[in-house]
């Protein structure tokens, strides 16, 4: 995310205060790995997800976030054949909603890969009247099991807009602390304690206090990988405007 804002403004100067706290998912696959995955299915089309480093979007088409990777995916001519990288789970959901059979990365998200169906079914048995959220990146039986799959800006929005007073909630247990606060009246379990991203909880207020004061850890990306994975985003950009 970091070298993205960087990438998208350039003039600026952007810091992340934990050098650590990158995406476990976004070094499932390197830019050598996705070349030669291009060589295997020449002519492709390659879309990637935004938990991506700015070398594999250099190497890609499209980038795209889990809100709207399907409408980047429908914006791709039918003839063409898309490759998807690098997590397979939002690829094989955003392939059942479109009908289109995409070539898959075998990459997943470390944290949302350990909520389990048994602790959904666990919690539908203990809350009847509780609907159930789950995040696209979960694995496909997870999402099987879900009322709703959905961004993590989509659930904020349904929390909101809902009148369904109990939800079951199947993402990042961080995002919990904004739905009750933004929904004083209504109560949200978490499918699973172990759905925690340990490199996301290691940014804290004081070492971003401190990055900001030192400027320390700049996000620097070499020029000609920044115009390249640019254009991916820009490509995202331009279908929604």
């Amino acid at each position: 995310m970091a070298e993205t804002a960087a990438i998208l403004s350039p003039q600026k100067t952007v810091v992340l205060p934990v050098k650590e706290a990158g995406c476990p998912m976004a070094d499932m696959i390197t830019a050598d790995q996705l070349r030669q995955l291009k060589e295997e299915h020449p002519g492709a089309t390659v879309i990637c997800y935004v938990n991506s480093t700015a070398e594999v979007k250099a190497e890609s088409d499209y980038c795209c976030t889990s809100a709207n990777a399907e409408a980047v995916v429908r914006a791709i001519p039918e003839t063409e054949e898309i490759i998807f990288v690098p997590d397979k789970n939002l690829g094989q959901y955003v392939s059942s909603k479109t009908g289109r059979n995409l070539i898959l990365w075998p990459g997943f998200c470390a944290s949302h890969i350990r909520i389990l169906p048994e602790d959904i079914k666990r919690l539908k048995n203990d809350y009847n009247d509780g609907l159930v959220m789950v995040h696209p990146e979960c694995s496909e039986a997870v999402r099987n099991l879900a009322d709703e799959i959905l961004s993590t800006g989509g659930m904020l929005k349904l929390a909101q807009q809902s009148d369904i007073a109990e939800f079951i909630v199947g993402t990042e247990l961080g995002i919990l602390h904004r739905l009750r606060k933004e929904n004083p009246g209504k109560h949200f379990y978490q499918s699973s304690e172990a759905a925690i991203c340990f490199n996301m909880k290691r940014i804290e207020t004081e070492n971003i206090l401190w990055s900001l004061q030192t400027l320390t850890h700049k996000i620097e990306i070499p020029l000609k990988i920044a115009e390249k994975a640019k254009i991916s985003i820009e490509r995202m950009l331009s279908i929604f405007n």
